[in-house]
């Protein structure tokens, strides 16, 4: 018999298809084989193959259906994970029968038909089958088959990354990335850690107060010890739920990595924080291309310039190409309103971009230099101010949720208040 394990107990093969943008984990490095009987599903799997969260997998298409397979693996071993396309309820079930006595235990089947039955069904689970998809299928659907295999009921929720890039050098992308990541972590209390990926400049450290004495340059120049455990002892703490990975911010080596360096430690970030902020500097290499193509969310801080907008649309553009089964990149305006600085009116902007603006965030140097000079966020220094209400609507359409859940006062608060105002 084929041993797999079935991912879905309660799905039945009518349910609806979650949207594309709905959070889905990457697969792990594993080697996926498909036998398809038709062009569109093969050039639905070659897309599936190029998404980001199968960027891992090793994928061969074939075509042939399920007699192709139970030929090539009579003297070939199965891979991790075979796709099987089939037209007919009986060749399914035969078919399947067949492929037991030449596959490999511990082999996953996909089976991609066109009967939507829920006897059959049934049938399919108990050959072991551990997902079967209704044709005709899209990319969007095999990347969610295929993830949802190492993805078991009971694991913990793989952790939501979000990369804050700037579009031009000096726009605040920091500012906005650690304001936004504080926000997430206090007013929406996801247990957050910002990732301070600037490694010769970083300021997290300065703007949280923190001035740890390991952080994320330790882990990348240890690949071999990257663990859990490890991580955690590099993490300083700004709050109850907000952790920073922080950058050295020394000049003392020269930080350059592979496009492939950081992502054992995205991974294990991955495993125990809800939501990881990646602070990315403005640069372009294989790493920080890697890492923004690999986030779950993305936003671009650009200023009403004419440089921003080129450099947003550029980025814009390339990431919708290379994400196609991705929510698009959100962007923001940032220094809104300088004195006597001719700017692009965001109508404009929007309509070059071919997207809105989630927020634009007035310049104000008095607020944020004091925040920035005192190590404080926007909301220590006004919890009413107008950006700090911008940054939690920032952080809630970067996390989906919409509300917030700040800690419940005593019926001693508004006493305690009092006393204070005196």
């Amino acid at each position: 018999m084929i041993s797999y394990a079935r991912q879905n107990p309660g799905d039945a093969p009518e349910g609806a298809s979650p949207q594309a943008e709905d959070h889905i984990a990457p697969a792990p490095r594993v080697s996926l084989q498909a036998f398809c009987d038709t062009v569109e599903t093969a050039a639905a799997v070659q897309s599936a193959g190029e998404d980001r969260r199968l960027g891992k997998a090793h994928i061969k298409i074939q075509m042939g259906g399920m007699a192709a397979a139970i030929e090539a693996y009579r003297s070939a071993p199965t891979p991790n994970v075979i796709v099987l396309e089939t037209d007919t309820r009986n060749d399914i079930l035969a078919g399947l029968d067949q492929l037991a006595s030449v596959c490999d235990s511990g082999t996953r089947v996909v089976v991609i038909g066109r009967v939507n039955d829920v006897t059959l069904y049934r049938e399919l689970v108990r050959r072991g089958v551990s997902d079967y998809v209704i044709a005709p299928v899209t990319a969007i659907d095999v990347v969610r088959s295929i993830c949802n295999l190492f993805s078991a009921p009971e694991a913990k929720a793989v952790g939501r990354i979000v990369a804050v890039v700037g579009a031009k050098g000096g726009v605040g992308a920091s500012t906005i990335a650690h304001n936004v990541a504080w926000a997430i972590a206090r007013d929406l209390a996801m247990d957050s850690v910002v990732v301070d990926l600037d490694l010769a400049f970083g300021t997290a450290g300065l703007d949280y107060n923190q001035d740890p004495p390991q952080g994320i340059a330790d882990a990348v120049f240890s690949p071999d010890r990257i663990d859990t455990a490890f991580i955690d002892r590099l993490l300083s703490k700004c709050t109850d739920h907000l952790s920073l990975l922080a950058a050295p911010a020394t000049l003392d080596r020269v930080y350059d990595f592979g496009a492939e360096a950081f992502d054992s430690i995205f991974d294990t970030l991955r495993t125990t924080m809800p939501c990881i902020v990646l602070d990315i500097p403005h640069q372009w290499s294989g790493w920080t291309k890697r890492a923004l193509v690999g986030a779950d969310d993305i936003l671009i801080v650009a200023a009403p310039d004419l440089a921003n907008l080129r450099n947003t649309k550029n980025i814009f553009d390339l990431l919708k190409g290379l994400r196609p089964n991705d929510r698009a990149p959100l962007y923001c305006f940032n220094q809104v309103g300088v004195p006597k600085r001719p700017e692009i009116n965001a109508g404009e902007f929007a309509k070059a971009i071919e997207s809105q603006p989630i927020a634009a965030i007035p310049f104000d140097p008095q607020m944020f230099g004091s925040a920035a000079n005192n190590g404080q966020m926007i909301a220590e220094i006004s919890a009413n101010h107008r950006t700090t209400e911008m940054f939690l609507q920032i952080a809630q359409r970067l996390t989906g949720r919409s509300e917030t859940k700040k800690p419940k006062g005593s019926f001693l608060s508004p006493l305690i208040d009092k006393l204070r105002g005196k």
